[in-house]
């Protein structure tokens, strides 16, 4: 599953990159699988707006992770929707834009239904 790195460049709607500002997005939690901790910590830091991108995607990995997909994909839709957009750097060190990033997650969680379905609809039966 994606995960946003602790840094994160905003990009201006009307210009180009404007700053480097490293944020608290609960990047070590997820990487160390602490899923719950990461919700905790998220959620917790004030200095984060409630529609920041990265906070939404990473919030949306965190649930995905504990079984809420549908938490998850709410938290993934706004960060898509979000008027705030982001390059961010990923776990593979990739810079991506925060709504194609969130497009990507969302894609995986549908996948991840999908071959969920299929696994029940290829059961045996009795």
């Amino acid at each position: 599953m994606l995960l946003v790195s602790a840094l994160s460049v905003a990009i201006s709607a009307s210009g180009p990159i404007q700053a480097v500002e490293q944020v608290d997005v609960g990047y070590d939690q997820l990487a160390n699988g602490e899923n719950e901790v990461a919700i905790e910590r998220i959620e917790s830091n004030e200095v984060l707006d409630a529609d920041d991108p990265s906070r939404l995607i990473n919030l949306g990995v965190a649930y995905a992770r504990e079984g809420n997909t549908q938490k998850a994909r709410e938290l993934f839709r706004a960060a898509l929707y979000s008027p705030d957009r982001q390059l961010v750097e990923t776990s593979r060190g990739e810079w991506v834009d925060s709504r194609i990033l969130a497009r990507k997650a969302l894609a995986k969680l549908d996948q991840v239904d999908a071959e969920q379905y299929t696994q029940v609809a290829l059961a045996p039966s009795e």
